[in-house]
């Protein structure tokens, strides 16, 4: 799977990072960094962002909204997707964080590793011992933590788990979401916790099952 990133001074460092070493059969064909200085409204787009480039799947982490909607609507006309996350527009797949996208048919590879976290679970005595990442945040947060979560008794886990992802979550905390009253720290601790706690309840269903 080729995929294009687009970032603004550095704002899919941490991202790009985490696809590359947690990614499996995906290649970031291509980076288009803009670190310019640049005017609050942008009347031509395309003097900045080129429409010479191809692929599976693009990640727009552009801040200027001006850029991120002229690239949304090339990617739009050229039928490729794109994430846009934390935006608002019609044409691109916009969760609140890149921690909480859906499993979606049209993002091949990507979306089957990358999104909203999933875990599986093994217990022993009420204490986690095997911690396995089937799906987490591009950021690679999800899998940061394993090592300081295996060990943990479960109570213990489920509020050290999403405290720890806050700590490493790189989404702006400022930008509250007006349904829930979370920031996107806030909402990744969350989706996470969710995420274990899904996995734990499976693991002891399974415990039941074999006893």
């Amino acid at each position: 799977m080729q995929i294009v990133v687009f970032e603004q001074n550095g704002s899919g460092r941490e991202k790009i990072d985490g696809i590359g070493r947690f990614g499996r059969g995906i290649e970031i064909s291509r980076i288009v960094r803009i670190d310019e200085a640049l005017p609050d409204f942008i009347d031509e787009p395309e003097v900045y962002i080129e429409d010479d480039f191809s692929a599976d799947l693009v990640l727009d982490y552009l801040t200027h909204p001006d850029l991120s909607h002229y690239l949304v609507s090339l990617c739009v006309r050229k039928g490729i997707p794109v994430i846009a996350s934390g935006r608002k527009s019609e044409g691109a797949l916009t969760p609140f964080t890149c921690c909480g996208l859906g499993r979606h048919q049209n993002l091949g590879p990507y979306g089957e590793q990358f999104g909203l976290p999933e875990y599986r679970v093994q217990l022993e005595e009420n204490r986690i011992v095997g911690l396995e990442v089937l799906r987490g945040a591009p950021c690679g947060a999800t899998w940061d933590v394993l090592s300081q979560v295996v060990g943990v008794e479960v109570d213990e886990a489920l509020s050290l788990l999403p405290r720890e992802i806050q700590y490493l979550c790189v989404a702006n905390p400022s930008r509250f979401d007006p349904v829930s009253g979370k920031s996107p720290v806030h909402y990744a601790g969350h989706v996470h916790r969710a995420a274990l706690q899904k996995g734990i309840d499976q693991a002891r269903k399974e415990e039941k099952k074999g006893s």
